[in-house]
């Protein structure tokens, strides 16, 4: 089995955290400053927005308003809409960035990744044949082409539609 390196995040997850009085989630949850926040939707129970650390360009969250660990603490509605969430979100991505394909998953658990454990959250990562390149590997750098603020003002444009 080959593994993919990937050094240049050690220093988001090592770095300092800033201290909130709730968590990081629902304090975007409950702010009305979406362009600042890279919110691109809001439904009734979750809400999406761009990854201010994306491991690609494009890379959205989907998350319910309610701070949970797991789904375990949804209702079947609140998991329903986040699913729609995330599909709509796929569907926006597909239109705007045309990717090849995506990566898409949940980490439950620090040790299995979770950043924010506290608050359940997920992934929707666009992929493009070739998007691993020697940047990353070779130069320690990754490249996203894009501005935040530019693929969030798109992809919440699309999803306005």
């Amino acid at each position: 089995m080959d593994s993919l390196h990937a050094p240049w995040r050690i220093e988001y997850i090592l770095g300092p955290r800033p201290k909130l009085e709730t968590g990081l989630f629902a304090s975007i949850a409950q702010s009305s400053d979406d362009i600042g926040n890279l919110v691109v939707a809001r439904d009734r129970t979750c809400f999406a927005l761009l990854n201010r650390y994306p491991y690609n360009g494009g890379h959205l969250l989907t998350v319910p308003y309610k701070e949970v660990p797991d789904f375990n603490g949804l209702t079947d509605e609140e998991s329903a809409d986040l699913w729609k969430l995330t599909n709509r979100c796929i569907n926006a991505l597909k239109a705007v960035m045309k990717p090849d394909g995506f990566n898409v998953g949940i980490n439950l658990g620090k040790v299995a990744g979770a950043g924010i454990a506290e608050h359940l959250h997920i992934h929707i990562v666009p992929r493009w044949t070739g998007d691993t390149n020697f940047m990353p590997v070779i130069a320690d750098t990754g490249v996203i082409p894009q501005a935040l603020a530019e693929v969030a003002a798109k992809v919440r444009a699309q999803l306005a539609k």
